[in-house]
């Protein structure tokens, strides 16, 4: 085989439609575009998402309210129930010790603790946050609570 015997296969491509060539074509007089309106003319383009003058979808879908702060105050959470779960009575529960148990992925954050679950072990937590909730169940279970400063701005990167 050559280079000039390479053909296309049989019907990959189907001979065009001349059209204004007589009436007697089928495709004579207006060429298959009816009679008047914007689609019988040149250069006429519907645009994407045309739905032939009804109310487009994307004007009709619901709109989005409310909304987002350009410096929210962002924290790693921790729930009482993983801490029950991690740590044994007495121990003092750090940031970096959260990071060392697999409770949190690193430190970039600050830490809130919050009262999801029971917990009946006395530990001392020291975290940037708590909740009213978790502060309430840390100190019936005989736990301390100890807060720690926060260092950074939380900026949302």
């Amino acid at each position: 085989m050559r280079q000039h015997d390479l053909r296309s296969p049989p019907g990959a491509r189907p001979k065009t439609k001349r059209v204004g060539r007589g009436d007697g074509s089928g495709r004579g007089t207006t060429s298959g575009r009816g009679r008047k309106g914007a689609g019988s003319r040149s250069g006429r383009m519907a645009h994407r998402g045309f739905q032939g003058w009804q109310i487009p979808w994307t004007k009709a879908m619901p709109k989005m309210h409310g909304f987002t702060s350009p410096s929210p105050n962002l924290f790693a959470v921790v729930n009482l129930q993983w801490l029950e779960n991690r740590f044994n009575a007495g121990e003092e529960v750090t940031p970096a010790r959260l990071v060392q148990a697999g409770l949190l992925r690193d430190l970039r954050l600050p830490v809130k603790v919050l009262g999801g679950g029971e917990i009946t072990k006395p530990l001392m937590v020291a975290a940037h946050r708590f909740s009213a909730t978790a502060k309430e169940k840390l100190l019936v279970a005989g736990g301390a609570v100890q807060l720690l400063e926060d260092v950074t701005r939380n900026r949302r990167s």
